[in-house]
């Protein structure tokens, strides 16, 4: 089901506007403010129906292994070649190496570059990815003024975006990311205006609908916003869950998990890292749900997905994205 939300104004940052064409569509996000922004564009647009011809290339999906965070990489055939959408991007350390396993990859432009929530292990070195590469639409959700991040990686995200005159767009439950051809984004979570006390449950909580296959990713939400996310009525269910939080306790509920019923789950994490992820809790949820199979970029490397709209295929042990020695 789908819930749009009303489209909200837009606040500017001392910078004007290039002409009165744009005037009410374009702001210049400034990286100096101490507080947060307010007002920023809202999510919106529908895809059209799906229709791929015979001939198309299939839609993949890479669950980048970026050691201990996260990074998604979906690649949506089109008339005209693939549209990018780079999901999170991992730690600082993965800055060159994720732009080369990019351009390995065909990536030159990304379309669509989303932060799932402000923390560094989801998007340490973005600000490089804005720098280096041609980008289209920025998203991220909108915290409260006191929850800030005051990080360099933040604070030099929003330096690209605006020496670039780029816009980012809010992220909320009910929101849709405009994507061409046969692909569908909606956006389940966090709500408008939440207040959280811990910040992964900002996490922007993404599906993707292509043809009859489905994605979900969960950023690190955490339990209470997977169950918010059914008690708004979302239809949560997805072929593919990217388990959230690393594949920690505190996230992928039994009932999450049952409302969504996946055939497959990813966990990102790092090999050995200090928090213990993915928890034992997490993995026997994930051993009780029938017919599921898990992967583990700790374990599998970078995990692949095509889908031509009707059948998933799944290759593993493809390159991690190699990380700058400290």
């Amino acid at each position: 089901m789908s819930k749009n939300g009303k489209r909200d104004g837009s606040r500017r940052a001392g910078v004007s506007v290039i002409s009165l064409v744009f005037a009410l569509a374009v702001l210049i996000i400034s990286a100096h403010q101490a507080g947060w922004f307010q007002n920023w564009p809202e999510a919106g647009g529908a895809s059209p129906a799906f229709s791929p011809s015979e001939d198309q290339s299939p839609l993949l999906v890479y669950f980048l292994d970026v050691g201990q965070g996260d990074s998604q990489l979906i690649r949506i055939p089109g008339e005209t070649g693939y549209f990018n959408l780079l999901l999170d991007t991992g730690e600082y350390k993965y800055a060159d190496g994720l732009a080369q396993t990019l351009r390995e990859l065909g990536v030159e432009t990304i379309d669509a570059l989303v932060c799932s929530h402000p923390h560094t292990d989801h998007m340490g070195c973005m600000a490089r990815m804005v720098q280096w590469f041609e980008v289209g639409s920025v998203y991220m959700p909108l915290l409260p003024k006191e929850q800030t991040p005051t990080s360099s990686a933040y604070e030099a995200l929003l330096d690209r975006v605006e020496e670039k005159n780029l816009v980012i767009t809010q992220l909320y439950a009910g929101a849709q990311i405009a994507a061409p051809g046969a692909a569908q984004f909606q956006v389940l979570a966090p709500r408008k205006d939440q207040d959280w006390e811990e910040v992964n449950n900002y996490s922007a909580v993404i599906r993707l609908e292509y043809g009859e296959t489905t994605f979900l990713f969960t950023g690190d939400a955490e339990q209470d916003s997977e169950e918010e996310i059914l008690e708004d009525g979302y239809l949560a269910e997805a072929d593919v869950l990217k388990c959230g939080h690393h594949g920690s306790s505190s996230s992928t509920s039994q009932e999450f998990l049952e409302a969504v019923s996946p055939r497959y789950a990813v966990i990102s994490c790092g090999e050995g890292n200090r928090y213990g992820h993915p928890h034992k809790e997490t993995l026997e949820t994930l051993e009780s749900q029938r017919g599921l199979t898990v992967f583990r970029t700790d374990q599998d490397g970078t995990v692949l997905f095509q889908s031509d709209g009707e059948t998933l295929t799944c290759e593993t042990d493809l390159p991690s994205v190699p990380a700058k020695e400290s």
